[in-house]
């Protein structure tokens, strides 16, 4: 019985794998738009490609972050400046990349740009700082997305969206972990809605890496800019130990996030160019040994293993 079952789980992967191996064709002549590429997981992303001889339209915010991205890359590689909280400035890009691929449409959309702060403990934001995160991780991701699926649909191509494991298990306040949970949430409906039309989309879910984004100064000094404008009420409440187990968090995770960022455009590429892509991408040994496994257990353990609920000041309960 039991030979019988390994042998079918044998032959499960070696299937998945062989399936998975299979190239799609004609890789030279494919456009793929990035967002997000100034530097971190867009940055090398679009030289990746580029080195294999996709046609990499690349978007970054800034002139600098474009001139520098271009001295690195061939003469295949085109750049654009995009802020994609602005319609303006999509409806310009999306333009641009028509001018581009012509008839044959947009083989590949890799919605990567995102940012990570303001975060912290919920009452220490305001509206807005919810809202700067939401801009840009979601509300931004489905606007170039909208924007551009007409050319995605025409080449029957790909969507890659970005979210994170914290699109899974949230594990600070703040609009990033919202965020990335609408990403799965739009991800998840656009792939249905796609599957009609022969395109497909994938999410990658990276652990933690890295990157601008995760710095773990920023994150620090935000924190402590939250701090002095909160209420005098709000820190009584709460009191310092709250901000220095926080700041704890995060030099930990610092110290744990991995720097081989390719682990991670790996994915995005297999997804770019598998004939047989998959549906979700889990991207670093902290997601697919911890991360994952924790978001399955009973709410109430996983809350033990990742909060300090033993920290909780007696005034505050």
């Amino acid at each position: 019985m039991w030979l019988y079952l390994v042998t079918l789980v044998g032959l499960y992967y070696l299937l998945r794998w062989y399936r998975e191996r299979q190239v799609v064709s004609n890789l030279q002549d494919k456009h793929v738009f990035i967002t997000g590429c100034d530097s971190g997981f867009g940055n090398l992303l679009s030289r990746q490609l580029d080195r294999r001889g996709m046609r990499v339209l690349a978007a970054c915010l800034t002139e600098k972050g474009a001139e520098e991205l271009r001295n690195k890359t061939s003469d295949r590689l085109k750049t654009v400046i995009l802020d994609v909280t602005k319609t303006e400035s999509v409806v310009e890009a999306t333009q641009w990349v028509k001018e581009r691929v012509g008839n044959r449409g947009l083989w590949g959309l890799v919605n990567n740009a995102g940012i990570s702060i303001p975060s912290g403990l919920n009452e220490f934001l305001k509206k807005e700082h919810f809202a700067k995160i939401l801009d840009v991780n979601l509300l931004g991701m489905i606007d170039v997305t909208l924007s551009m699926l007409p050319l995605v649909r025409k080449a029957k191509g790909r969507v890659v969206n970005v979210s994170s494991i914290l699109g899974r298990l949230c594990m600070f306040g703040g609009g990033y972990c919202i965020s990335k949970y609408g990403v799965e949430a739009f991800s998840d409906s656009l792939r249905r809605e796609l599957s009609y039309f022969g395109a497909k989309v994938a999410i990658i879910e990276p652990g933690f890496f890295q990157t601008a984004i995760s710095s773990s100064d920023r994150h620090l000094s935000c924190n402590k800019m939250l701090w002095d404008q909160a209420s005098s009420e709000v820190k009584e409440i709460y009191d310092e130990k709250f901000l220095l187990s926080y700041e704890t968090t995060i030099k930990l995770l610092d110290k744990l996030c991995n720097k081989d960022l390719s682990m991670v455009t790996d994915c995005m590429e297999h997804a770019l160019t598998s004939r047989h892509p998959r549906t979700r991408y889990s991207a670093g040994w902290d997601a697919k040994l911890f991360y994952i496994p924790v978001s399955y257990l009973p709410t109430f353990l996983a809350d033990r293993i990742l909060f300090w609920t033993s920290t909780k000041p007696e005034k505050a309960l």
